[in-house]
């Protein structure tokens, strides 16, 4: 059982907001970057950036990426993750990789309560023998049919291993943890953030979101001044489903 979120940024253009003012800037100048870049301050550069956020001008920050590496999630949470399909993903592997005793999120609406956590966590323990037995049958059958194609006992146990872990790991439920890579350039993330900042994002997702926000406002804080749901620099785009806490949700993600 796990519950510890872990995410890190290992990786992101260098000065990002240097480049996306530079690539802005070049639009609408008849010198190049070079010539662009010399007259560049600091003070100049938060000056353009904060033009281009209040105005929502976007596509100059597609060229700036960043790299996350995130642990402590669930099957689930992933499956919603790949939707956002301008980006890159690495995932754990259930096919190459032995879940020998598989760590998995527990929802903390089933943790508060004594019933349902004991169900959910006796749930995992039968998914975890199950799969450890399906292995064992798997591999002794593959094992052996392979000796009998005439391989060597060292390949027949790996390639039987890989196979019977193949097909045992349908057993596994969303809940089960995983790890991922997943780079995004700076419109793509603002993009996922407007939808999982959201407090209608399931909880999961929510939290993940809000946590990658945090890293990135540390590196390029004007590209995402206003980062987060709809609500923090517009109007909620939620209808009649709107959560009603749109001064408290802007209040947060203004000073997260």
């Amino acid at each position: 059982m796990i519950n510890a979120l872990k995410v890190t940024l290992i990786a992101y253009t260098p000065e990002p907001e240097k480049v996306v003012a530079s690539a802005a800037k070049l639009c609408y100048s008849k010198v190049g970057v070079d010539e662009i870049q010399q007259n560049l301050s600091d003070e100049s550069i938060q000056r353009f950036l904060n033009m281009l956020v209040e105005i929502g001008h976007e596509s100059p920050i597609e060229h700036v990426s960043f790299t996350f590496a995130i642990e402590g999630v669930s099957r689930s949470l992933t499956h919603q993750l790949v939707r956002h399909r301008i980006a890159s993903y690495s995932q754990q592997s259930q096919r190459y990789v032995k879940l020998d005793q598989f760590e998995y999120i527990v929802p903390p609406a089933i943790a508060e309560d004594e019933e349902a956590k004991e169900l959910f966590i006796r749930a995992m323990q039968d998914d975890q023998k199950i799969y450890d037995k399906l292995v064992e049958i798997l591999f002794n059958r593959h094992f052996n049919r392979l000796i009998e194609e005439g391989k060597l006992e060292s390949i027949a146990k790996k390639l039987a291993e890989k196979i019977a872990i193949e097909d045992a790991r349908y057993v596994f439920p969303n809940a089960c943890e995983t790890k991922i890579v997943v780079t995004m350039n700076a419109r793509s993330l603002l993009n996922f953030f407007k939808h999982r900042c959201c407090n209608r994002a399931q909880w999961e997702i929510h939290r993940l979101a809000d946590e990658m926000l945090k890293e990135v406002k540390k590196v390029a804080p004007t590209i995402f001044k206003y980062a987060g749901p709809s609500c923090v620099h517009d109007k909620c785009h939620e209808g009649n489903m709107s959560c009603g806490k749109m001064l408290e949700v802007k209040e947060k993600y203004l000073n997260l």
